[in-house]
């Protein structure tokens, strides 16, 4: 039950995800995110490798290109090309028997839960940082982020001791959403919007 939990928060962040860069402007994608060193169109190709190599890390295969060193350019039509690889990687968890004790990803084995609900971590919280900086009111749903939240407290605070990926986290507040601790939690300011110019 709780493999079939995890696929289900993988597929709610991908839909979101789809549906933050299909409403993004065609021109806002050069802005400022909340990944303060990168723009709407690095945010998006980070996500993309990496939902690319959660897929790939299941048949020992990694992307061709550095998450960390995201191109800011944008090929062809970026929703469809987005669609293509989080499809791919969508069904290749289903396809996983849930039965499943460890499968491989990225970051090393995990069970099969916690493997989808990391890769669901960076495709719903990049799909927020795309919405904040392009103007779109699409928020992170409390939901999403309950079904995210427990691989971000296995995970969030060695990743950012290791590998420096994640600003320091920022202290929740007694009125933060489920949401917005989450968001809180992975360094990100719950309230930013971009800066007026």
């Amino acid at each position: 039950m709780a493999n079939m939990q995890g696929i289900s928060v993988l597929t709610r962040a991908h839909d979101y995800l789809r549906e933050v860069v299909a409403a993004a402007p065609e021109g806002a994608w050069g802005v400022p995110t909340p990944c303060s060193e990168w723009t709407a169109r690095q945010v998006l190709n980070h996500a993309r490798i990496d939902q690319q190599a959660y897929g790939l890390a299941l048949t020992g295969g990694r992307p061709d290109s550095d998450p960390f060193q995201p191109a800011d350019a944008l090929d062809g039509d970026p929703a469809a090309e987005l669609d293509k690889i989080l499809s791919a990687v969508a069904d290749a968890y289903t396809r996983l028997p849930a039965d499943a004790e460890q499968v491989p990803t990225p970051l090393g084995p995990m069970p099969l839960a916690q493997a989808a609900a990391t890769a669901a971590m960076d495709a719903g919280v990049h799909a927020w940082d795309i919405a904040v900086a392009t103007g779109q009111g699409r928020r992170l749903d409390d939901a999403l982020a309950d079904g995210i939240r427990p691989a971000a407290d296995r995970l969030v605070d060695h990743l950012r001791d290791a590998y420096r990926v994640f600003a320091p986290a920022r202290q929740p507040r007694a009125d933060h959403t489920s949401a917005e601790a989450l968001l809180a939690h992975l360094g990100r300011d719950p309230h930013w919007t971009p800066a007026v110019r």
